[in-house]
């Protein structure tokens, strides 16, 4: 079983690797064909006072005098050796750059995951436990409301209410703790709806089982059943929902910084690509699909750990009991 583990590990290690290096080449792809000439607009524009000396020095430093087949081979090296390169307009490094400004989008992004982790549990809970008339009606239809309205809307709104009205934080503070917290709010409502979704059709699921109403004719409390006999089972599969919603809330992220005023990722993408920054845009959008893949991965590797349903199972070819030790395992769920 160990041995099959370790085969499985590496294969979805292989495969993250495979989709990291393919995102970064069509990232590159697409941010080279865009209409426009980043070193006329950034570097020749007079405002930022560069001689020509200077511009030479940069492209031949950022190696845009060379073919594109090159380039892509000379930043995706620098990448792989955690070379960033250099901001075209600030000339500083990138790495400099993305260090100042993700402190705010991390603590913003764990909050608002934080929010939508606490508001899927309170629903899924009480779709459970109310009454029919709330549980089985108005919670239910929560989840489809969130998704509905946007976060920007979702931000806006709580400005309006909490800012402008009650007076509870600054719009000019926007890193204050209440103003973090309501854009929290802001970013995890809609990040919240697929997680409840998810949560309450395996709390139906699990409710109907044998072992809960053996559990509520012994007498054992709603909250008691819910928390030690229903949640663990039910919650496995929101370990998938949440790694795939990381990219959801990174992109939640950016707009919800935009929307609050907050200096994070999203307030360097907006102003590299108005200035066609190409190296921040290619070292942002590169980022975030490797923090997409790495969780994911770490999702798919614990999932196995943490449900005793699934196995490991080697290629569907094989025949039971001259299982190759060598092949690729996947995951296969266990029934009956």
């Amino acid at each position: 079983m160990r041995q099959r583990y370790l085969t499985y590990a590496a294969k979805r290690l292989a495969q993250a690797v495979i989709v990291i290096l393919l995102t970064y080449v069509f990232t590159f792809v697409v941010i080279s064909i865009l209409p426009g000439d980043p070193i006329t607009n950034v570097l020749r524009d007079p405002q930022n006072g560069f001689t020509e000396d200077q511009i030479k020095a940069i492209v031949a430093a950022q190696g845009l005098d060379q073919p594109i087949p090159v380039q892509l081979w000379t930043s995706l090296s620098h990448f792989l050796a955690g070379d960033l390169g250099l901001s075209m307009r600030s000339t500083r490094p990138v790495t400099t750059l993305i260090a100042e400004v993700l402190p705010s989008t991390l603590v913003l992004a764990s909050s608002g995951l934080a929010v939508a982790l606490l508001l899927a549990a309170v629903i899924a809970y009480g779709t459970q436990f109310l009454s029919k008339r709330f549980g089985q009606g108005l919670l239910r239809a929560f989840p489809s409301l969130f998704l509905s309205v946007p976060n920007f809307v979702i931000g806006l709104v709580l400005i309006h209410t909490f800012g402008f009205q009650l007076g509870l934080f600054r719009v000019i503070e926007p890193e204050s703790a209440w103003a973090t917290f309501f854009a929290a709010i802001a970013l995890g409502i809609p990040i919240s709806a697929q997680i409840a979704e998810v949560l309450i059709a395996n709390l139906d699921t699990e409710s109907r089982q044998e072992y809960a109403a053996v559990a509520r004719s012994r007498g054992l409390g709603q909250a008691r059943l819910f928390a030690k006999h229903l949640l663990k089972p039910s919650s496995l599969p929101v370990v998938t929902v949440i790694a795939l919603t990381i990219g959801e809330l990174l992109g939640g992220s950016l707009i919800t910084e935009t929307v609050f005023g907050r200096m994070g990722i999203g307030s360097l993408v907006q102003r590299s690509a108005a200035a066609q920054d190409l190296p921040v845009l290619q070292a942002v959008v590169s980022l975030a699909a490797v923090v997409f893949v790495l969780v994911n991965l770490i999702a798919d590797l614990v999932y196995p750990l943490l449900d005793p349903r699934l196995r490991l199972v080697g290629d569907a070819k094989q025949q039971p009991n001259t299982a190759d030790e060598s092949s690729a395992p996947t995951l296969q769920a266990v029934t009956g």
